[in-house]
């Protein structure tokens, strides 16, 4: 299966990287601002956390990122450790 990486875990993002490590079978590794909602995630589908994106998505095959608007997205991936 792939290496992911998953940005964001709100409302949406959550569930989301949560099928594809229950459902699909892949190796996520997720990054999200308030680092207990990313602890919390990696209890619940035995996943990885990372401190930052950059971190997230070094060596991933895929980056996913499901945040809330246009500043939150460049942040994550062109701002200071950002994914890219």
């Amino acid at each position: 299966m792939a290496k992911v990486a998953f940005i964001g875990l709100g409302v949406m993002g959550y569930p989301m990287a949560g099928h594809l490590k229950a459902r699909g079978g892949h190796d996520v590794t997720v990054y999200n601002r308030t680092a207990a909602k990313a602890e919390q995630w990696a209890a619940a589908f035995g996943g990885r956390t990372a401190a930052t994106p950059a971190e997230a998505a070094k060596g991933q095959d895929f980056v996913f990122a499901c945040v809330g608007n246009d500043d939150d997205l460049r942040s994550v991936t062109t701002g200071e450790n950002g994914a890219f």
